[in-house]
Parts: C-alpha cells; structure tokens; sequence
C-alpha cells in the first residue's frame, strides 16, 4: 500500500521520469535500456554473522532500479527481519523511495555495507537517493565507519517553458513528498534542514544519524 501511494504521489507531482510520456526522449531510452537488461546496480546474497541472510545491493540508484530491486529480492527470497546491505552514491530520487517502500513493505533491515570477496559485509557509503532506501528498513543498523550523505535535491520534470512558478510548485510538492515519506518511515523531520542546507554532499556523524532516528540501531551481525 505504501509503495503504491508513493508512486501515485510521485507521478502526480511529476518527479518520474519522462518515459511514461515520451519514447523517444533521452530519459525514457536511459530507463528501457536498464529495464530491459543493463541495470545500474548489482547484487549479491550473503549470510550475517547472527544466522540473518541479506542481500547486498552496490551502484547508482538508476531509472528502473525499483523494478530490478523487487525481482533480486524475491530471487534472495529474504524475511522480514534479513538484511538489506546498501553500498550506493545515489541516484533517482523516485526509484530511492518506492525502492525504500518495498523495503518497509517486507519488514526488512538496512545496514550501509558492501560485501567482500570473501562475502563478508564491510563498511561502505550511502548518499542522495539511497538514504531513502536505507529509511525504509522496518530496523536500520548503524555499521561502524559507514556513512550516509544528504544533499538538496532537484526533480527531473520536463523542463521546456515551465515557468518559475511552475518549477517552485512542483519542487514544493517533491519536497511534501519527501516529508511524508520520512516521517511515515520514523525519521524525524529535522532530517530535511540536514538535506536543504547544501547541494554538496553533507555526511551525516552517527550522533546526528541516531538523533534523526534515520539510524535505529547498532550493527547487530558482527
């Protein structure tokens, strides 16, 4: 339910990208491409410490990354209660949230990590759209020297003649958005001053993490 109230809501304030619109414009093309078998992220399963499996999720958060995500879980067949390893620099802001309802949707944890060679979980760093993913672990455990990273964010509706009004409208709405979807996830709202105050990457100190209740937990699989 949640995922799908997202979506809707993502559409309407038209931040999704302008393939359901037009074929033949360069995002619609970046997004059937990847849908279509070029994903931008890869994944991986591994089995936590305390007995948990997860599935470690590293890359840009692409076009059709939600699509993708949904399918590599079912693949892991994963539990509420298993792991989401996110290792990831960002990327689309709608596939970040509807990415991080499924993760809610399915009870799952979130920790920022990547896996080794050795399948061994290890810190890692998420920034941008991942943040709303890892806000969707039903528990989101904090991995020692892992970051996350907050930055203003931009939509990406049609641009042509819209007007300035336009565009304070709909990044008004994006941001209404946004707001809904971390409180119903926990985080606490003070978590969007974090998010405004730069359009560089800001890494978040676990003490501010923790008091934002974006992070939930210590690592509980070492």
């Amino acid at each position: 339910m949640l995922a799908s109230v997202i979506f809707a809501g993502l559409l309407l304030a038209g931040v999704l990208i302008p393939a359901y619109r037009d074929i033949s414009s360069p995002g619609a093309w970046s997004y059937w491409r990847e849908f279509f078998g070029s994903p931008s992220m890869t994944a991986s399963t591994v089995s936590v410490a305390d007995g948990r499996r997860g599935l470690a999720i590293d890359g840009r958060v692409g076009p059709a990354s939600a699509s993708w995500f949904r399918e590599q879980l079912d693949a892991a067949k994963l539990t509420s209660g298993d792991v989401v390893f996110l290792s990831s620099p960002g990327g689309a802001l709608d596939q970040g949230l509807i990415m991080g309802a499924v993760v809610r949707s399915r009870g799952l944890t979130t920790v920022v990590g990547r896996v080794d060679s050795s399948g061994s979980p290890q810190p890692a760093r998420c920034a941008s759209a991942c943040v709303f993913v890892f806000a969707g672990g039903k528990v989101r455990e904090a991995m020692p020297r892992s970051m996350l990273g907050v930055h203003q964010f931009s939509s990406t509706g049609a641009k042509g003649d819209e007007s300035a009004g336009d565009l304070v409208s709909r990044t008004q709405r994006t941001t209404g958005i946004i707001l809904d979807y971390m409180t119903q996830m926990g985080v606490s709202p003070s978590i969007m001053q974090a998010m405004t105050a730069s359009k560089d990457i800001r890494w978040l100190t676990e003490k501010e993490a923790f008091e934002m209740n974006l992070v939930t937990a210590r690592y509980a699989g070492s």
